[in-house]
């Protein structure tokens, strides 16, 4: 693992583009196991990602907004269709090519997964890393909170991630917490330069790679400045316990305000 010797988690991310911590000591604290029991009880219940059935992919897709000046985070809205369905809206423009200027409608999370205090602490605690300009702190910064679960009971399939290759993401700052990963064979993650995105695995120069590792453990994290670096997380296999191969994480992204005047 890189680090920046004597400086804090937001100063090396500012200086590498990237960082690996753990939270997992949050886990020791009273009533916080009982909330990440809830977290995976949301996880145990995600919806099939209705745009490729085939990926054996399940995710919650909320969003929420950060006010820096009171550092108050609250939830935006669902937004409901004329049939009643709840849905949250998804847009990455060009920087994913499955989906290139389409925007995704997600089921979003639970109400009480929302108003989980664990899970506001993570928000919270990733926010703290970012990094800003002042007058990007004068105006709201947009969150968006993303519950993924790769899984396959099936030895000849495979759960993906989308984009399935070294990509970007369009928003400043992504973070990754490990929820559950359990009998699973891949789902190595890899941290590489900027020009790297839009290549395969193989298709990356050796020097181009930054780190390559694996999240083992609840609140195992890592967090990128999208600009610096590219990122990618390799499919998921079953492992050689039998039954399923899981692992979910909790993706969530950090986006400035942007007023356009015509």
């Amino acid at each position: 693992m890189k680090t920046v010797l004597g400086k804090s988690k937001a100063a090396a991310l500012e200086e590498t583009g990237y960082i690996r911590f753990d939270l997992s000591s949050e886990l020791e604290h009273p009533g916080s196991m009982e909330q990440f029991r809830q977290l995976l009880q949301e996880f145990a219940e995600l919806p099939l990602d209705p745009y490729n059935k085939k990926a054996h992919r399940y995710r919650r897709y909320s969003r929420g907004i950060i006010l820096p000046w009171t550092k108050e985070f609250h939830w935006l809205p669902n937004y409901q269709t004329s049939d009643g369905e709840q849905l949250c809206e998804y847009f990455q423009g060009t920087y994913n090519a499955e989906y290139n200027e389409e925007y995704r409608a997600f089921s979003p999370l639970s109400e009480a997964t929302k108003q989980n205090p664990l899970l506001t602490k993570i928000i919270m605690y990733d926010y703290e890393q970012t990094f800003w300009d002042r007058r990007t702190l004068t105006m709201p910064i947009h969150v968006g909170v993303h519950f993924v679960k790769m899984l396959v009971s099936d030895p000849h399939a495979e759960s993906v991630a989308s984009p399935d290759h070294v990509h970007q993401d369009g928003e400043p700052f992504t973070f990754c917490h490990l929820v559950e990963r359990s009998n699973v064979l891949g789902g190595t993650n890899l941290i590489a330069t900027p020009e790297s995105a839009g290549k395969k695995r193989e298709e990356i120069k050796p020097d181009h790679i930054l780190e390559e590792f694996e999240l083992n453990h609840p609140l195992e994290s890592y967090g990128v400045c999208d600009r610096m670096v590219s990122h990618y997380v390799s499919g998921v296999r079953l492992g050689t316990d039998g039954g399923v191969a899981v692992r979910s994480a909790i993706l969530i992204d950090y986006v400035p305000t942007v007023i356009s005047i015509p």
